[in-house]
């Protein structure tokens, strides 16, 4: 046989084949199929196209892709494969291969709305698409944010509202030991948590061979199980480690008769290499855009002219698989092929980026906690703020080796909290959801797999409590004001989708940020220096506020601000007009889709909050709308496979229409998983191919 797909009653593909590199095709088949148009997508914005058929709203994006040169550094890092690792490179080859067949048999209906045919994936592809996932992954616009604060309010201001940031993407992770579940075996369980899209960013699939049988997560576009997986004997997974590896450098440009120079830490100015590209725009005349690249990287905002506003400034982006061509790739195999965590642990030795924390555990009772990925060694300044490219000192010197840690109590909890990951970065999430699902895992000696999908939608939010202490000394009020202020005081902190007192927390709460937003003393940050249009959502000071809100009214002294008198404020305001349902009614789904829902379907309204286990995040002081959630859910047995659980927000098919397309969205509301299912006996048979 060369490969076989089959179906389970939720629609996720099961695939079979004799070898890896006929399985690989067979994956890039069937995700052609069933996620034609998001492989489209992604290709697109991959390779700076995006504004194409989507308009101008995707062309600041574009223009970052192009000269972050993300489509060069993926033919640069499969070029070195090819030479160093050239079984991964053939295998690579093998599932872009099968994309291309699959797209031509495609019947996404968008296409036909868009006058688009499918474009064809080279071998680099799937690299390019992995980076353009990532490249904003480790926020490295935050650094931006941090000089910008500090050109207003002084350097104290960066530590008051840091904290995890609107464009961060996160997870929630926990690690049983043996010891303390009902089998005598681990579980490893959890929830990524990204900007929810529809097509969704995970695709659950089974690979099965003669050398591996893995279920996991997959990523559209990319071959195999990187992220989350299960081959029977071994799982694994992952959080965002929340490490700095990218530095920003401020470029001193300039024009000469044979291009451009950029000076160096030397004295010295350097030729840089710059050429034009063509960005088309759909509706819209075509764009220009200069490349440019100095020794440390490519420029990303500004030239030799400055930003667009005129401020005299460029700023370079380093980012490592530019500099080593190396994209990480080689581990995707040995992972498949793993059987024990310390087969799962040399893979990762492979691990480029992200830069994640890694939990895995086998079923001889092996367990692993550690960091993987590249995060060079640098001067202090390059991981807080751009650094300038023209003085010495700020060179990569070599890579971090990724820490490690252990079990405490039989658990490992990783929430993107300070960890084992903490010598690598410099922000991280509050520790909330973290201590959390600690607390609640140490509140029973025993779990299964089945116990597990109570503590992904746990919805208590501890971070309320600064902003409820200012409620409770309030005095003087109006009457209603007085009874929100009980009202408030009464409730169980708990943000459920049929809560009406969430949802007054929540109307109080976006009050207060948007008081504080525009208080004298931080209104002049309220206007953000002029870098490109898809770096600005770091820099805005609602959101930064909203995240950062309960270091604000904790502070000693704000900036002379009356936070007692700003939480008043916000009471009588609210109490003026009060929300008139539940937290639900206004905190709905808002995923992103490259063209627009035509169904007419009502989003659904969430429980959870940004502080949540259940981390559903809305923008207070902007809307209660979630656009950033659960990407997916997952609970890996170790005693029996077959006792596993997994659920994504919409559904296994990327076409509207499929029975496949949302039918999962019920059990992703309702905190339930869909049973994971490895015998092909129990399976549907879809195709000999």
């Amino acid at each position: 046989m060369s490969a076989e797909t089959y179906r389970d009653a939720w629609g996720i593909p099961h695939l079979r084949a004799a070898t890896a590199g006929e399985l690989a095709r067979a994956q890039g088949r069937v995700t052609a199929r069933d996620r034609a148009w998001q492989l489209e997508v992604e290709r697109h914005r991959a390779q700076g196209t995006s504004a194409s058929f989507l308009g101008p709203g995707a062309l600041s994006w574009d223009r970052l892709a192009r000269r972050a040169r993300l489509a060069d550094t993926a033919r640069r890092c499969f070029a070195a494969l090819e030479d160093k690792d050239p079984e991964t490179a053939a295998w690579v080859r093998e599932y872009t291969d099968g994309v291309n067949e699959g797209l031509t048999a495609c019947d996404a209906p968008e296409f036909a709305r868009t006058g688009l045919a499918p474009g064809r994936w080279e071998p680099w592809t799937p690299l390019a698409v992995w980076l353009a996932t990532h490249i904003l992954f480790a926020g490295f616009p935050a650094k931006l944010w941090r000089e910008h604060i500090t050109a207003h309010l002084g350097p104290d201001a960066v530590a008051l509202f840091a904290t995890d940031g609107p464009g961060t993407a996160g997870s929630n992770g926990w690690l049983v030991s043996g010891e303390r579940t009902v089998t005598g075996h681990a579980i490893v369980a959890g929830d990524p948590h990204r900007f929810i899209e529809e097509p969704g960013v995970y695709q659950q699939i089974h690979l099965s061979c003669p050398e591996f049988d893995v279920v996991g997560l997959a990523v559209p576009g990319v071959p195999g199980i990187a992220h989350f997986g299960h081959t029977g004997t071994v799982a694994w997974a992952i959080t965002n480690a929340m490490a700095d590896y990218q530095d920003l450098y401020r470029e001193r440009l300039r024009r000469t008769g044979a291009g451009v120079e950029a000076l160096g830490p030397d004295g010295t100015w350097h030729r840089a290499a710059r050429h034009t590209e063509t960005i088309h725009v759909a509706g819209e005349d075509s764009v220009e855009v200069e490349v440019i690249e100095t020794d440390r990287g490519p420029v990303i905002a500004g030239g030799p002219e400055g930003l667009d506003d005129g401020t005299p400034a460029a700023l370079s982006l380093r980012y490592p698989p530019r500099v080593t061509a190396d994209l990480g790739f080689g581990a995707l195999l040995p992972l498949l092929r793993a059987r024990r965590v310390a087969d799962v642990d040399r893979a990762l030795d492979a691990w480029a980026e992200p830069v994640n924390v890694v939990q895995a555990a086998d079923t001889e009772g092996g367990l692993l906690h550690r960091v993987a990925g590249r995060v060079p060694v640098r001067a202090t300044a390059n991981r807080l703020r751009p650094v300038p490219a023209w003085e010495p000192g700020h060179e990569w010197t070599g890579w971090h080796t990724p820490p490690r840690a252990g079990l405490t109590d039989g658990v490992a909890v990783m929430a993107n909290q300070r960890g084992p990951a903490t010598p690598l970065g410099v922000e991280f999430a509050p520790p909330h959801r973290a201590d959390r699902i600690a607390a609640l895992l140490a509140g029973k000696e025993r779990w299964s797999a089945a116990d597990m999908p109570a503590l992904h939608t746990d919805t208590h939010l501890a971070s309320a409590g600064p902003l409820l202490d200012l409620v409770t000394a309030l005095d003087g009020l109006s009457p209603g004001a007085a009874a929100l202020r009980d009202r408030l005081l009464a409730w169980d902190r708990h943000m459920d989708a049929d809560s009406a007192g969430a949802a007054a927390y929540a109307a109080v709460r976006g009050a207060v940020v948007r008081h504080l937003a525009a208080h004298p003393a931080l209104a002049p940050a309220a206007v953000p220096p002029a870098y490109p249009e898809v770096l600005q959502p770091w820099l805005a000071l609602v959101p930064r506020i909203a995240y950062a809100l309960e270091h604000l009214l904790r502070a000693e002294d704000p900036y002379g601000i009356d936070r007692a008198e700003a939480v008043r404020a916000a009471l009588e305001e609210v109490a003026a007009e009060p929300p008139a349902g539940t937290w639900g009614d206004t905190h709905r789904l808002a995923p992103w889709r490259a063209l627009p829902d035509t169904s007419g379907s009502p989003e659904p309204g969430l429980s959870g909050d940004h502080d949540c286990v259940l981390c559903t995040s809305a923008v207070p002081g902007l809307t209660d709308r979630a656009a950033r959630g659960p990407a997916a859910r997952y609970v890996w047995d170790l005693a029996d496979r077959r006792r596993s659980g997994w659920v994504v927000p919409h559904g296994a098919s990327g076409v509207p229409g499929s029975p496949h397309h949302r039918d999962q969205q019920p059990l992703w509301l309702g905190g339930e998983l869909a049973p994971v299912v490895t015998d092909f006996d129990r399976l549907t048979k879809e195709t000999d191919d």
